[in-house]
C-alpha cells in the first residue's frame, strides 16, 4: 500500500509528519513486548493534504487566518467555521478511499472503530495540545468512518485549536491531521495511569484514576474516579469515589451514558492485583520511551488494553545526580532572584564562578544540600541561614527532615566545616571604619580596569584561557574573607538591633528604619542617579515629545537632531558608563544589557521626568537621611533612660554604625562580578562574529546555546555541528514553561513549605516581612520591566526583582515579590529606601489583580486584598 494509510506496525518514530503525535506513539506502543494495543491503522497527513490541494476557497481562507491575532476572536470564529463547513464536504481522494477500505477488510468490516485525530503539532515535548481535536467512538461501516475521517480533518479548526496554535506561535498552514482508526474495546472500567505523580511530580509515586465504562466520562469530567497510588510495587494509598455515570457503547453504534447501580457506586474499581498489574505495565512502557507517561488504559474481563501513552510535559526535570542514593536539592534561582531559565553559556560562567555543589535541570540551577543534612550541626547552620532568607525553602526541608527515612542521618560528632562566610569569629575582628568599604571598591574598580585592557589584545583559544584566569581574580574578590566579613558584620548588628530593640523597647524591626539611605550602595545609588537623567532630559519638550514615540535601537544618535538633544544624550551616556552592565536576570551573562538596548531605560526616565519634581534624586536620599538619624537619636535617648542605660546607649550606637557604614555594600560584590561578565560576553561576541562570517553559525547569539567549554572547542575547530544550537534552542523554549520548585528532591519530588501563621486577617496573603511600614494602594502587577507603567503612590507586585528593577522603586509606595528573602536584592533596597515590602509571597502576580487595591504589611509579613 502506498503512504496514504499506514498499519500500527508499519510507523516508524520518526513520521511524526505523517501520522501525528497519537500515531507515532501508538505504532511505537503496537512494538512493546506483552502490551496490548487494539489494532488499527492510520489515515497519513498526506491523504488530508491531497484532498485539500486544489481546494482554492480553502487556501484564501487558510490566508486570512493566519493574518488574524488572538484577540480577533469573530473573525477567528467565523473563518474557522466556513473551513470545517468545507472539510465536512470536501471528497476524499479515491486512492485514500481504496486504501482505508483495504485495512478495514483486514480487520472486519462490520467491527466497531474508534476514529481519532492526530495532528502534527500534537503531544509535543513543549505544547501538548491535549483534547484540542475530535474523537468519535464506536463508529460501525465503511462510509460512516470516512464521514468521521472528514469530521476529524474539520476538528484541526476548532476555534480552541485554532487559538491555541496562535497562542503556541504555530503557522495554521504549517500544521496537518492524520486520523486514527482503531479497533474498539468495550471495557467495564478504563481510566489515566501517570507514572509520575502528577501532584507532587515523584517519580517513584504512580497514580492510577480509574471508573467504569469508556474512558471519555472520566476525560470530559462527567464522573469522578477512583485514585490509586503506588510506590515501588506496593499501593500506599486508595481514594474511592462516588461513580454515579458511566459512558458505555450502543449495540448499534455511538454512545450513551447510563447510570451506574446504587450498589456498584462506592466500589472498587480495580481489584489491589489489578491495579499491580496494571502499575508493572505503566513501568514498563516508560522504561521503553525513557521518560514518565500519561498513559490511557481500558480493561476488557481480565486484560488490559493501551490506547495511548504521551509524555507528561509538565514535571520539573530533576537535577543530575551521578549516584542511586537519594539527595535533596535548593533552587539557585530562589536566592538570585531570578527564576527564569538561563541559557548553556549562562549557566557555564554562574558554575565557573561558584564553589558551591551545583546541578542543572530544566535550565535552571540547583545546590546539593544532602550532605549538609546528614550532619546535625551544619543542618543547623542551613536552616538558620534559610529562614533568613526564604522560609518557604527552610519549611520545605524542615518536611524533609521530618520524614525521617529520606536523609541518612550522620552522628552528631561528624562536624561539617562551617561556611566562612558566616563565620563569627572571622567577623569579631572588623573594625568599624568606613574607609574598609571604599579600599574594597576601589580594589575591585582597578581590577576590572586592568582586565577591559587586557582582553583587549586576546582573541582566540587564547581569549578563553584568559577567561578562565580572571574568573580565577573575580573568585578572589568575591570571596575574599575582608569583603564577606564586612557584609556580615552589618547583616549580624542588624539581627542584634531588632532583637535588642524588640527586647528593651517594644520596637519592632528598627534596623530597617535606621539602613534608608546608606552610603556606598552601588544599587540604590543607580535609582537616584536615573532621576539625575530625568533632571538632565526635563527642560527639553522636543527631546521628551521623541522618546515618547522612540522605537529605534540608534535613539541615541538621532537624540542630538533635537534641541537639548546633545546633554540629554550625554546623560544617558553617562548613565550607561557606570551601569550599562545591568538588565533584568543578570546573572544569566546571555540577557541584554542597557548598553546592548539603551531603549529599556526609556519607559523608566519618562516615567522619572512624569512622575518627579527636579532634584528628586538628592532630596530622597537626604530624606532617608534625615529619617535614619532621627530613629538612631530617638533610640538612643530612650535607652538612657533605662537601668544600665548607657552601656546599653554605648553598644546600640556601635551597632548602628556597623549598619550604616557597612550594608550598603552587601550590593557591590554582584555589581563587580557583573561587570566583569559583561566584559567578557563582549569578547566573546567578537568572535561569535567571526564564526557568523566563516559560515560556522547562523547569527552571534547562537553562542549563548554552547556552554563555555564547547564554544572553546568550536573556536579551535571552526566547525559546529547545526543540530546542537537547534535542539537547545527547542530544550529552552520548553524551560521557559516550567516553573522551578524552590526544593526537589532525587526522586522528582517537589517539596512545598508553608508559612506557620496564626490570627492572619481573613483575605490576606502571608508572606516574609523585610521592611517596615504599611502602606495602602493600587497594585501593579508587573512581569516584564519593559511593560512597567508606573504611578507615584503604585505598588508593585512581581515574581521577582534584581538589581535593574531598582530605578521603578524610586516611584512606588511598596513592594511585594513571589520569590525573595530577608537581605535579597529587593529587601535590602526597600529597607534603603524606606519602602514597606512582603516577599516571598506565593503566587502574589496571580492571587493579586492589576489595578486591585491592596494593603501592605511590611512589619508583619502579609497583604490584605481590598
Amino acid at each position: 500500500m502506498s503512504s496514504l494509510v499506514l498499519g500500527f506496525q508499519e510507523m516508524e518514530k520518526t513520521q511524526q509528519s505523517l501520522v501525528g503525535g497519537k500515531g507515532v506513539h501508538l505504532g511505537e506502543l503496537s512494538k512493546i513486548e506483552a502490551i496490548q494495543v487494539p489494532e488499527g491503522f492510520c489515515v497519513t497527513t498526506l491523504g488530508y493534504q491531497k484532498a485539500i490541494e486544489q481546494n482554492e476557497t480553502y487556501h484564501a481562507l487558510l490566508d486570512r487566518l493566519s493574518m488574524l491575532k488572538v484577540e480577533d476572536r469573530e473573525p477567528i470564529g467565523e473563518i474557522s467555521r466556513k473551513i470545517r463547513q468545507i472539510l465536512i464536504e470536501v471528497e476524499i481522494p479515491s486512492d485514500v478511499v481504496q486504501a482505508v477500505t483495504h485495512y478495514l477488510s483486514q480487520l472486519g468490516d462490520e467491527q466497531a472503530y474508534a476514529v481519532r485525530s492526530s495532528a502534527t503539532a500534537e503531544d509535543l515535548p513543549n505544547a501538548s495540545f491535549a483534547g484540542q481535536q475530535d474523537t468519535y467512538l464506536n463508529i460501525i461501516g465503511k462510509e460512516p468512518i470516512l464521514q468521521h475521517i472528514k469530521k476529524c480533518w474539520a476538528s484541526l479548526f476548532t476555534e480552541r485549536a485554532v487559538i491555541y496554535r496562535m497562542q503556541n506561535g504555530f503557522d495554521h498552514r504549517q500544521v496537518y491531521i492524520s486520523v486514527i482508526v482503531q479497533r474498539m474495546v468495550f471495557p467495564q472500567a478504563s481510566g489515566i495511569l501517570f507514572t509520575a505523580d502528577p501532584i507532587t511530580s515523584n517519580h517513584k509515586l504512580l497514580s492510577i484514576d480509574a471508573s467504569f465504562g469508556l474512558g471519555e466520562a472520566l476525560v470530559s469530567g462527567l464522573v469522578s474516579a477512583d485514585c490509586y497510588k503506588v510506590k515501588e510495587n506496593k499501593i500506599v494509598n486508595k481514594m474511592i469515589a462516588a461513580k454515579k455515570l458511566a459512558i458505555n457503547g450502543r449495540k448499534e453504534g455511538g454512545t450513551e451514558t447510563q447510570e451506574i447501580d446504587p450498589d456498584q457506586q462506592k466500589m472498587q474499581t480495580l481489584t489491589d492485583q489489578q491495579i499491580l498489574q496494571l502499575a508493572r505495565i505503566g513501568r514498563q512502557i516508560e522504561a521503553y520511551f525513557g521518560c514518565p507517561q500519561d498513559i490511557e488504559w481500558c480493561l476488557v474481563d481480565d486484560t488490559f488494553y493501551i490506547v495511548q501513552s504521551r509524555p507528561i510535559t509538565t514535571l520539573f526535570p530533576i537535577p543530575e545526580a551521578n549516584d542511586q542514593e537519594n539527595h535533596v536539592f535548593i533552587s539557585v534561582g530562589h536566592q538570585q532572584m531570578m527564576t527564569d531559565p538561563i541559557k548553556p553559556l549562562g549557566l557555564s560562567f554562574f558554575l565557573l564562578t561558584t564553589p558551591a555543589p551545583m546541578r542543572k535541570a530544566g535550565g535552571r540551577l540547583f545546590v546539593d544540600v544532602t550532605a549538609k543534612l546528614a550532619s546535625p550541626a551544619s543542618r543547623n547552620v542551613l536552616l538558620s541561614a534559610m529562614g533568613q532568607h526564604d522560609p518557604l525553602m527552610k519549611d520545605a526541608i524542615m518536611n524533609i527532615i521530618e520524614h525521617g527515612d529520606f536523609i541518612k542521618s550522620l552522628p552528631n560528632d561528624h562536624e561539617a566545616p562551617r561556611p566562612t562566610r558566616g563565620n563569627p569569629d572571622r567577623l569579631a575582628q572588623i573594625e568599624n571604619n568606613p574607609s574598609i568599604v571604599s579600599d574594597l571598591i576601589k580594589k575591585s574598580q582597578t581590577s576590572i580596569e586592568e582586565l577591559k585592557q587586557n582582553i583587549q589584545t586576546k582573541s582566540g583559544s587564547d581569549l578563553f584561557d584568559f577567561i578562565l584566569e580572571d574568573i580565577q581574580v573575580l573568585k578572589k574578590i568575591l570571596f575574599d574573607p575582608q569583603s564577606s566579613a564586612v557584609f556580615m558584620a552589618a547583616i549580624n548588628a542588624s539581627t542584634w538591633i531588632n532583637e535588642k530593640m524588640n527586647e528593651w523597647l517594644g520596637e519592632i524591626n528598627a534596623a530597617d528604619t535606621l539602613s534608608q539611605s546608606v552610603p556606598n550602595n552601588i544599587t540604590s545609588e543607580m535609582g537616584l542617579a536615573l532621576l539625575d537623567v530625568a533632571d538632565a532630559i526635563r527642560p527639553y519638550p522636543e527631546v521628551i515629545n521623541y522618546l515618547l514615540h522612540v522605537k529605534d535601537e540608534n535613539f541615541l544618535d538621532e537624540l542630538v537632531k533635537f534641541d537639548g538633544g546633545q546633554e540629554a544624550r550625554d546623560a544617558i551616556i553617562s548613565f550607561l558608563n557606570k551601569y550599562g552592565m545591568r538588565c533584568a536576570g543578570e546573572i544569566d551573562l546571555t540577557k541584554t544589557r542597557w548598553s546592548e538596548k539603551p531603549v529599556t531605560l526609556v519607559p523608566m526616565i519618562l516615567g522619572n521626568i512624569k512622575n518627579f519634581e527636579p532634584n528628586a534624586g538628592k532630596s530622597k536620599f537626604e530624606q532617608g537621611q534625615r529619617v535614619a538619624l532621627e530613629k538612631e537619636k530617638e533610640l538612643i535617648d530612650r535607652l538612657k533612660q533605662l537601668p544600665n542605660g548607657e552601656e546599653k546607649a554605648k553598644e546600640t550606637k556601635r551597632k548602628i554604625d556597623l549598619i550604616r557604614n557597612f550594608i550598603g555594600y552587601r550590593e557591590y560584590p554582584k555589581y563587580g562580578m557583573i561587570n566583569r561578565y559583561f566584559v567578557y560576553k563582549q569578547a566573546l561576541l567578537k568572535e561569535a562574529e567571526r564564526l557568523v562570517q566563516a559560515n560556522v553559525i547562523h547569527e552571534k547569539e547562537d553562542i549563548y546555546y554552547l556552554t563555555f567549554d564547547e564554544l572553546h572547542e568550536v573556536v579551535r575547530k571552526n566547525q559546529l555541528d547545526d543540530e546542537i544550537i537547534r535542539k537547545r534552542k527547542d530544550e529552552y523554549k520548553i524551560y521557559e514553561k516550567l516553573t522551578p520548585p524552590r526544593v526537589i528532591t532525587s526522586d522528582g519530588e517537589i517539596i512545598t513549605g508553608k508559612y506557620k501563621r496564626e490570627n492572619l486577617p481573613i483575605d490576606a496573603i502571608a508572606g516574609l516581612p523585610v521592611s517596615s511600614g504599611v502602606i495602602e494602594g493600587r497594585a501593579r502587577v508587573i512581569l516584564n520591566i519593559e511593560d512597567a507603567n508606573l504611578e507615584e503612590g503604585d505598588i508593585l507586585v512581581t515574581a521577582f526583582t534584581d538589581p535593574s528593577w531598582t530605578p521603578l522603586f524610586v516611584s512606588i509606595k511598596g513592594l511585594v515579590t513571589e520569590v525573595g528573602g530577608l537581605m535579597t536584592h529587593g529587601a535590602v533596597i526597600a529597607r534603603e529606601y524606606g519602602l514597606p515590602a512582603v516577599v516571598g509571597v506565593e503566587n502574589a502576580t496571580k492571587l493579586i489583580k492589576d489595578g486591585q487595591r491592596i494593603r501592605v504589611h511590611g512589619t508583619e509579613g502579609y497583604v490584605e486584598l481590598l
